[in-house]
């Protein structure tokens, strides 16, 4: 039986998000949940309804990763509603794992200094693909 929500594997992570629903819609901030081969999943206080069209940013990047996907799902979790939408271009897919794996190493360079342990850019990649970048899908 198909399950929309686990077509794909995806991996969670945090990298705050700007979404907007294409073409009126304010933007809003949220964080980033997971992300698949195809797309990503990410908290918001309203269900967004299936098929419409968003506008998606990361700004914490340079430059910015900005792409346009469609709501695949929507669901209820706890006070706030999990979304999961697929990207409309492959190649956006693949930039926002780039995206999201750079966002990743620099939470883990974080953590690494909040226990005491200082860790330039390049030591933190290669710890973090050391442990982590199995987790994330390949194209």
């Amino acid at each position: 039986m198909y399950n929309p929500t686990r077509a794909f594997i995806r991996h969670t992570v945090n990298v705050p998000l700007e979404i907007k629903v294409v073409p009126d819609a304010p933007s809003q901030s949220n964080e980033g949940v997971n992300i698949s081969e195809g797309g990503l999943a990410f908290t918001v206080d309203e269900c967004l309804p299936d098929n419409s069209i968003i506008e998606l940013r990361i700004a914490t990047v340079t430059p910015p990763f900005e792409a346009q996907a469609r709501v695949a799902w929507c669901r209820k979790e706890g006070s706030k509603f999990l979304v999961g939408v697929q990207f409309l271009d492959s190649n956006d897919a693949f930039q926002s794992r780039m995206v999201q794996q750079v966002c990743a190493i620099e939470q883990y360079r974080q953590e690494q200094t909040r226990k005491g342990r200082t860790l330039d850019s390049q030591q933190a990649a290669s710890e973090w693909i050391s442990k982590y970048a199995g987790r994330f899908p390949v194209a």
